[in-house]
């Protein structure tokens, strides 16, 4: 530091600081960005942004160029629909009381058909469906006979209707926030559930690829998106570490992920599912929206 600035030379420096400060909290992408190339089909998890009311996010979603929602209620659908836009998943039992469990079992049936049908009544083609979390005095291979035993009860249903069972892979490794990870879920490997998935040997169950998930656990997402392509049903995003915007503070090359998703010729829906930190959450999703666009 020069102990001799002049006058002049201070206010100079103070207004870089002012130029730079202005600059950094510019916005990211254009306030009316659109998206325009759609080989990215793009959808949201409409929990993520909570506590919008869904009809303003639906609206929002329109006017960037999604093309769909999900992770909102039911009763929603007549709305978004209307509004021009599709269900791109619909839920199931949870992850929390899942099918590893014979216990389970008739609830899980349940809730799958329950979803089944709603699915087919809003044109949507995927319902999701989880493992659950492990549970004391049931072994991982009794655990997944179970899974599949369950699962076997209901996936002619599904074939019949045309609707995907998909099963999702969760992360164990975050304990920061209830929905950033699920310390004790069984199907914490994506390899594994790829195998369960191929030992159900029916073209309806597939796997839901959460993006963020596999980077945490598993990582080599690019690889992986080649490898399992043909069982992959439905994609989530997300920033790693922390489950926030597909920005520079994370460590996933999200135009490298979204156009390798085009090169393996997967034609279903990708659902930001991020949890928005900026200020302008709206910015956050035409963010998103623009990074996943290539």
């Amino acid at each position: 530091m020069n102990p001799t600035l002049t006058r002049r030379q201070l206010f100079g420096t103070l207004a870089a600081c002012a130029t730079a400060t202005a600059t950094s909290a510019a916005p990211r992408v254009e306030s009316n960005f659109k998206i325009r190339n759609r080989r990215i089909r793009q959808s949201i998890m409409g929990w993520c942004f909570n506590p919008m009311p869904t009809e303003e996010l639906a609206k929002h979603c329109r006017d960037i160029g999604l093309e769909a929602m999900e992770g909102v209620g039911a009763k929603h659908y007549p709305m978004i629909r209307k509004l021009g836009l599709k269900i791109s998943l619909v839920g199931s039992h949870g992850f929390s009381r899942g099918p590893l469990n014979p216990a389970n079992h008739e609830f899980c049936l349940q809730k799958l058909r329950e979803g089944i049908d709603l699915a087919v009544a809003n044109g949507c083609e995927n319902v999701i469906t989880f493992t659950g979390m492990r549970e004391k005095g049931i072994t991982d291979e009794q655990a997944a006979k179970n899974c599949i035993a369950c699962w076997k009860q209901v996936i002619a249903y599904a074939e019949e209707k045309k609707v995907n069972l998909c099963l999702e892979h969760l992360n164990t490794r975050d304990n920061t926030h209830p929905m950033k990870g699920h310390p004790g879920y069984f199907g914490d490997n994506v390899d594994f559930c790829v195998e369960l998935i191929r030992r159900m040997d029916s073209p309806r169950m597939k796997l839901l690829f959460d993006i963020y998930h596999v980077q945490i656990m598993n990582g080599d997402v690019i690889r992986r998106l080649r490898q399992y392509k043909d069982v992959i049903g439905h994609i989530h995003t997300a920033g790693v570490p922390g489950r926030a915007e597909l920005d520079e503070t994370q460590e996933i090359n999200y135009p490298a992920v979204m156009k390798t998703i085009v090169e393996i010729g997967y034609k279903g829906f990708v659902a930001q599912e991020f949890i928005p930190t900026w200020s302008d959450k709206l910015e956050a999703l035409r963010h998103a929206a623009k990074v996943c666009d290539v």
